[in-house]
């Protein structure tokens, strides 16, 4: 795993990007910005009441003189950041709307993240998915070109690094969603050191059954290499045709992908879930993730069962996607 981290942490580095954690009172979170800050490899923001954050630091015995504490009851800009909230939901949210959705430390956070405060944010130790993503999809909103975030995982095993999408957000993406996922985690997949080689996945390969969800992989390809013709993708495979040279040159001798696939590309969220589990629990590879992609500004979702390390960890890809 460590190599995987060390080369992240090598781009970041002098690169002096900030990420906010709204969580200040969580344990963990406060273990891993300490950390963070004393190393110097990013500039920690945590947000929370100040007296209570150093309080509970101090009984953590945890550092935090190379952390900023931001509360929103008194941030200087707050009244600013009040304005622009306004403008941004375009209608959605009056002043008096804002004012006391800002005083909810992801709303603040993201805003934070949205107003170039802070260049990524990193949340949900102690939330759900919904309360860290939703203000992302509200305020930061996705990237030009992109209708959809998603989450995907990569997954690590020695020397081993392969990115499985969408294993988090988009339940039944149609072909139009798949053909974005694939972009998208072709770039994520290049942020680790992976040249992307992308399959995408379905229980056919290259018509050997036929059905309208084979028929939306088909498509989905067809979309992809429109929207980047430089993608190295194929389709339709099933996973052993994507991954396995020997099948296929049996499957799909004229495929682009002879059986080196390392960015799989799932049909449903059904199958990612199930999926990069299997991998992990069978298959003994580290999950990494999700991690958020589509987003103007990188906003990702930890698990509530994660530790002080995924929290760091996490804070290191965010910075290597504000880049």
């Amino acid at each position: 795993m460590s190599n995987l981290f060390d080369e992240v942490k090598s781009q970041i580095n002098g690169k002096n990007k900030s990420i906010v954690f709204p969580e200040g009172l969580d344990e963990r979170v406060l273990t891993a910005a300490s950390k963070l800050g004393t190393e110097g490899v990013l500039n920690p923001i945590v947000i929370g009441d100040k007296d209570a954050v150093q309080q509970k630091a101090s009984e953590l015995n945890v550092d935090l003189s190379a952390t900023t504490v931001l509360d929103p009851n008194s941030y200087e800009k707050f009244d600013d950041m009040v304005q622009a909230f306004v403008e941004r939901r375009k209608g959605k949210a009056t002043e008096e709307d804002a004012r006391k959705m800002l005083m909810d430390e992801n709303y603040f956070g993201t805003m934070l993240v949205y107003m170039n405060e802070a260049d990524g944010l990193v949340s949900g130790a102690a939330h759900s998915t919904a309360d860290t993503v939703r203000p992302a999809l509200q305020i930061i909103k996705t990237k030009e070109g992109v209708k959809k975030t998603s989450g995907v995982f990569i997954m690590v095993r020695g020397d081993e690094k392969y990115v499985f999408a969408d294993c988090a957000i988009n339940i039944t993406p149609d072909s139009n969603d798949l053909a974005e996922i694939a972009v998208e985690s072709a770039v994520t997949a290049k942020l680790f050191g992976v040249d992307p080689k992308v399959a995408m996945l379905s229980f056919s390969t290259k018509g050997s059954a036929k059905s309208p969800e084979t028929e939306k992989v088909v498509e989905a390809l067809q979309i992809a290499k429109e929207k980047d013709s430089s993608l190295v993708i194929d389709g339709e495979f099933q996973f052993d045709a994507a991954f396995v040279p020997s099948v296929a040159a049996k499957k799909a001798p004229d495929a682009v992908i002879q059986g080196d696939a390392n960015v799989f590309v799932f049909p449903s969220l059904e199958a990612g879930n199930i999926g990069y589990k299997i991998a992990q629990r069978l298959g003994g590879f580290e999950a990494v993730g999700p991690i958020l992609q589509g987003l103007n500004k990188p906003v990702n979702d930890l698990s509530r069962g994660c530790s002080a390390e995924d929290v760091y960890n996490l804070a290191l890809i965010t910075a290597a996607q504000a880049l």
